[in-house]
């Protein structure tokens, strides 16, 4: 044959990329279609679980620069409307950084120290209070219709402490994630508010230089994907902030009126509980509702019960709708197991994590799914956190 006759060979990136070659042998030929198409999903399923466990293991080794890093990204996602409005009315940057940055550290610092003034000022009083009722509630299991024996009662507190300390360290945990010394958590708080200044002051410059590691062909879609994930995030936070801040002035100014004690610390740990979605909201209306049962008795837990329920139901339905001007759906199995599955990986951090992350990822992979960067069309898909436009009225 002549050279001119001869199909050239072409390199291995070719051959990848042509379909027509396909590598067979006699036993594939002979396997059942269903059983050939497990097992495609099957070892690339493997595939992906162990990079996502060598990545969950990169973070854990790295907790350290991890954790202050999505610290600063949640807070520049809270602070971002308002230092963009700043920005928008021509207020220089170094200025809206340093308002910004003050206003939220004098907010944190305001909060912690009324909740501290409270809590030194009445918790001898809750505490004698607390002793008493569980005294009276024990007497009542062994005089009641229960019957109950002390011993049967000692071992049923056994048992409910136990499981307490077992979920007790489970949190703490990974609430210690940051540092298990004072100077690992301040090393981590000072590095949060480095990384917030540096994001704030060019954010944009940064989001280039993470470009420029993709290459050429995949920038504008790693661009698209990872804008779109920003907007989700700061929707997240937004909404987060609004209900954080309905919950806690609800909850904190009901206890207040029904006499219920420690209203300041409850209100602050309704703020920050509600960071984490619809668990963060149960766990410290339970708080609110114990305080109420062992210091107020029952009736007045009862009124602070319904106090709890209203006030997430008008946050949830009636104020949050009127003041964002959109209904925000949140799919409550998927952001339940998702808050559970960051406690049991990485405790308070992981819950706290859990859901924007998730949200996250995916919008990330529906629009790269879709290939929103070459249409232009805005993702759609059902999301984990979507923001749906609320219908407007036609006045006639």
């Amino acid at each position: 044959m002549s050279g001119s006759d001869e199909k050239p060979r072409g390199s291995l990136f070719d051959a990848l990329r042509d379909r027509s070659r396909v590598v067979s042998t006699e036993l594939s030929g002979s396997m059942p279609r269903g059983l050939r198409i497990a097992t495609a999903y099957s070892w690339r399923f493997l595939v992906v679980a162990a990079a996502i466990g060598v990545a969950v293991w990169l973070v854990i080794q790295l907790k350290l620069l991890v954790i202050p890093l999505l610290i600063a990204i949640l807070v520049s996602a809270l602070l971002y409307p308002w230092f963009t409005w700043m920005l928008r009315h021509r207020v220089p940057r170094w200025i809206a950084i340093v308002v910004s940055v003050v206003s939220t550290l004098a907010i944190v610092t305001g909060l912690l120290w009324l909740a501290v003034w409270q809590i030194t000022r009445q918790w001898s009083t809750v505490q004698d209070r607390t002793v008493d009722a569980i005294g009276q509630f024990r007497q009542y299991l062994i005089d009641g219709p229960l019957h109950l024996s002390a011993e049967q009662i000692d071992d049923l507190l056994a048992q409910g402490w136990s499981f307490l300390q077992e979920q007790a360290e489970l949190l703490w945990s990974g609430a210690l994630a940051i540092g298990s010394t004072v100077g690992h958590v301040v090393t981590g708080t000072l590095l949060a508010i480095f990384i917030l200044l540096c994001l704030l002051a060019d954010g944009a410059g940064i989001w280039r230089w993470v470009l420029r590691l993709f290459p050429k062909r995949a920038r504008p879609a790693a661009d698209g994907a990872g804008r779109a994930g920003w907007v989700t995030v700061v929707n997240y936070a937004r909404t987060q902030l609004l209900v954080a801040t309905i919950d806690a002035i609800g909850i904190g100014l009901g206890a207040f009126l029904l006499g219920v004690p420690l209203a300041i610390p409850v209100a602050v740990l309704v703020f920050l509980g509600a960071f984490v979605p619809f668990v963060g909201a149960v766990v410290t209306g339970a708080v609110a509702v114990f305080l109420a049962l062992v210091y107020n008795g029952p009736w007045i837990a009862l009124w602070m019960l319904i106090v709890v329920l209203g006030v997430q139901q008008l946050e949830g339905h009636v104020l949050q709708p009127l003041l964002m001007g959109s209904a925000v759906k949140v799919h409550p199995l998927a952001v339940v197991l998702v808050v559970a599955g960051g406690a049991m990986i990485a405790g308070i951090p992981g819950a706290l994590f859990a859901v924007p992350l998730a949200a996250f990822v995916n919008v990330v992979a529906v629009y790269l799914g879709q290939r929103a960067w070459e249409t232009g069309v805005r993702p759609s898909g059902d999301l984990i956190w979507s923001t749906v436009p609320r219908p407007r009225r036609i006045r006639p």
